[in-house]
């Protein structure tokens, strides 16, 4: 029997997801789209600086994703925490996000700081490439501490649906960081012309200006939920700490050997040489603008079933799980027709040669059409099994499929069959499948479902 919402249900379903999603859709587009800017204001100076820029970004993806992945852990007792409008245990749980968060981005930027050309020396191994990364990421990495705190009030407001400040303060960042990098690369309005290392000091104080804004706004807000004082963010207890690491450190694992394992298939890719690193870097960006509506359906739907299951709504939180499955499949479909259609304007606005052009228009199409598989994974993951606290499950898959069998096979791809780069995306995303198929097994056994403030 297929599962459906009653019609009072539906109503509040989908106007939660507007409510919840949109804004998470507006603050990716905006970080994506500009990002995207980024890429071509740096694509323009040179493909070197773009796939410095881009082997940089990875040692970042790898720490942004250890903080997704504890964040949205954690995120589960605040959503259903919220459902019981429990603010004084979700303050506890803030507060073990700024210690864990914090910790985090220290380690990450003490490791990029000193071991900078090091770095970079994974993902290419032109001398010029490396000097040129290693001069970014010495910079770029003393945003994360910034960054990692923002994030933990981001995703906090998420979870207690208050999303509208925070979307406004993504969006002031995020274009103070593209107008500076304009300003700092070409040395535009009196500022001085600084190429790559402009970029970076664009993004360190574009990240200060944004944690000052999002820790001021909650602050000035006297009912906020997660307006505390030290005492009540940290005086959680050695019991409530392990409880919530319990369920986030396998969703930080996840996250973490997922990006370790991304991370090594762009090493995969810088064998193919700079231009095949500077494609993919173009065809993630413009990819992860035409995903960014997933990252509003997955990051409802985990909000939205932690908040019923925190009722112990165990059967509606399984309906509105199959609901997202629905809406997911249809932007699959419609998403990945418009990438295909646009695919050839986008690549007009590269300064790219012919050659490097043709496998741009090649990437895009592959991954477009793999979107599907990608995306279906992801809402399993992100949005309907870890919500219902089935992280450990979450881990193991995705453990097994990255970097077990997507690595190996990126290097087989590369090193043994010699095919191009669209050629070893396409074999890559058969795991994103099955995947796919293992989470939709799981979800259909009801062994996801846990209430976890019982």
């Amino acid at each position: 029997m297929e599962l459906r919402l009653s019609g009072t249900d539906r109503s509040t379903f989908y106007r939660k997801m507007m409510r919840i999603g949109i804004p998470v859709v507006i603050q990716n587009l905006i970080s994506i789209g500009l990002n995207l800017v980024d890429t071509l204001m740096i694509g323009r100076v040179g493909v070197d600086e773009l796939a410095a820029v881009g082997a940089a970004n990875q040692y970042y993806f790898v720490f942004s994703m250890m903080c997704f992945g504890f964040y949205s852990g954690a995120a589960v007792f605040t959503s259903q925490y919220w459902g019981l409008r429990d603010v004084k245990n979700i303050r506890k749980v803030v507060g073990i996000d700024y210690t864990v968060g914090f910790c985090l981005a220290v380690a990450a930027t003490l490791a990029g700081f000193l071991f900078a050309p090091q770095i970079i020396g994974l993902y290419s191994d032109e001398a010029n490439v490396i000097a040129l990364g290693a001069e970014y990421l010495k910079i770029v990495c003393f945003t994360y501490v910034f960054t990692g705190l923002s994030f933990a009030i981001s995703y906090n407001c998420r979870a207690i649906q208050s999303l509208k400040i925070p979307t406004i303060i993504n969006a002031i960042g995020i274009f103070t960081n593209a107008f500076l990098n304009y300003c700092l690369i070409y040395g535009k309005f009196g500022f001085p012309e600084l190429s790559i290392r402009g970029a970076a000091i664009a993004t360190l104080f574009a990240r200060i200006l944004e944690f000052t804004l999002m820790a001021g706004s909650i602050y000035l807000q006297k009912e906020h939920p997660l307006r505390a004082t030290p005492k009540e963010l940290f005086g959680y207890g050695r019991q409530m700490f392990l409880k919530v690491m319990k369920t986030a450190t396998p969703v930080v694992l996840s996250e973490t050997i997922w990006s370790i394992s991304v991370a090594m298939i762009y090493m995969a890719y810088g064998m193919l040489g700079s231009a095949a690193l500077a494609v993919s870097q173009v065809g993630n960006v413009v990819c992860e603008l035409f995903q960014c509506i997933f990252f509003g359906i997955g990051n409802a739907t985990a909000v939205i079933i932690g908040e019923s299951l925190g009722r112990s709504e165990r059967v509606l939180a399984k309906v509105q799980a199959w609901e997202s499955v629905k809406i997911t499949s249809l932007f699959c479909v419609i998403m990945t027709t418009i990438l295909i259609l646009v695919r050839g304007p986008i690549a007009l606005i590269y300064n790219f040669d012919a050659e490097t052009t043709a496998l741009l228009l090649s990437t895009l199409f592959v991954q477009a059409i793999m979107m599907f598989p990608k995306m279906m994974s992801y809402l399993y993951i992100c949005g309907i099994l870890r919500s219902g606290g089935d992280t450990t499950y979450c881990m193991v898959v995705d453990t097994i499929g990255n970097v077990c069998v997507q690595v190996p096979m990126a290097f087989i791809g590369v090193l043994l069959f010699h095919w191009e780069l669209y050629m070893v995306i396409a074999f890559l995303a058969i795991i994103d499948g099955l995947k796919g198929l293992l989470c939709h097994f799981r979800y259909k056994s009801d062994k996801w479902i846990n209430v976890l403030t019982e």
